[in-house]
């Protein structure tokens, strides 16, 4: 039996003048999941995001969010999502307590469970210590911790995260990613978007959108057993003179110096990637080891993303 979808949408588009930022998007997002968004800024991550919890009216198509159809019930929406933003949108004047008071007043939270609620966040997300400062005067990490208090407090049903990562430190980040799975372990369904490959790699299924264009869709192993592509990687001792040699060859879709090493894309229906390479470097006298590698959620992105002339090459 298919999983219960917390999110399905249809179609759903949005231009801003001659500007098509999201283009015929379908999506199923399944219930206590954690689904990512995978893309450069400018994919469309963000106006997605705005259209599926109501901020944002879509130009066509259609989602059904929570079993609330979008757009028209965005009001209805509003008691079962909670939405966080990569820029810091709380008030930095008021304390933690204050911010955290506040908005269980916006979400009208059971006025006798308001303190018992906001101690149980306080300490959650490790904020006992700031609970009287200002949060404008907080870290990276303690705003973002702060922000996540204040968007589940309400025990939402769906958690909308747009690139909430963006602006912390990489212990913050791997916090922000225990409570993420804890929050999807209890039942709450997780749309987040970001450009971080080891992020994506955490989601249970994710999209990659490319120029507001879903390309690919499903968990991160079906997406690396899929590239259509040879992966291989390249150590030589002068790296820049095997991606040289290398990228002369017409058979070549892409070359991407990592270190002292190169990741080399051939598309699958070449069927000797090893000789191709070694054949270019031989060509220019060029030295080097070159082995087949495990597909990363790196060459999946580059291969769904590439020009469609590369791709074919």
């Amino acid at each position: 039996m298919p999983p219960e979808l917390a999110i399905e949408a249809r179609g759903l588009s949005k231009s801003f003048g001659e500007l098509r930022a999201v283009s015929g998007l379908d999506l199923d997002v399944p219930r206590g999941q954690i689904y990512g968004f995978l893309g450069p800024n400018g994919s469309g991550k963000s106006t997605t995001i705005r259209m599926l919890c109501g901020l944002l009216t879509p130009s066509s198509g259609t989602a059904d969010v929570l079993g609330t159809s979008i757009p028209g019930n965005a009001k209805l929406l509003k008691p079962k999502i909670g939405y966080m933003t990569q820029k810091f949108s709380l008030f930095g004047d008021m304390s933690v307590q204050e911010n955290l008071q506040f908005m269980s007043e916006i979400y009208s939270y059971p006025a006798k469970e308001r303190k018992s609620r906001i101690d149980e966040l306080l300490s959650k997300y490790d904020l006992v210590p700031q609970r009287k400062q200002l949060a404008g005067t907080m870290s990276g990490g303690q705003k973002q911790r702060l922000a996540l208090a204040c968007a589940v407090l309400h025990h939402p049903e769906l958690l909308l995260l747009d690139e909430p990562t963006s602006a912390v430190d990489p212990q913050s980040r791997r916090d922000f990613w225990a409570n993420l799975f804890r929050l999807a372990g209890a039942g709450t369904t997780i749309l987040v978007s970001t450009h971080y490959m080891d992020e994506a790699e955490r989601c249970h299924r994710l999209a990659i959108l490319d120029r507001g264009v879903k390309v690919a869709d499903g968990t991160p192993q079906q997406l690396q057993a899929s590239t259509g592509m040879h992966i291989l990687e390249v150590v030589a001792d002068d790296p820049y003179a095997a991606q040289s040699a290398i990228s002369a060859r017409p058979e070549i879709a892409s070359v991407t110096q990592l270190g002292v090493r190169l990741r080399v894309l051939i598309p699958e229906r070449h069927p000797d990637p090893v000789g191709i390479v070694k054949s270019a470097l031989a060509s220019q006298g060029v030295s080097g080891e070159t082995r087949m590698a495990t597909p990363s959620l790196e060459d999946v992105f580059v291969a769904v993303t590439m020009k469609p002339l590369d791709r074919d090459r």
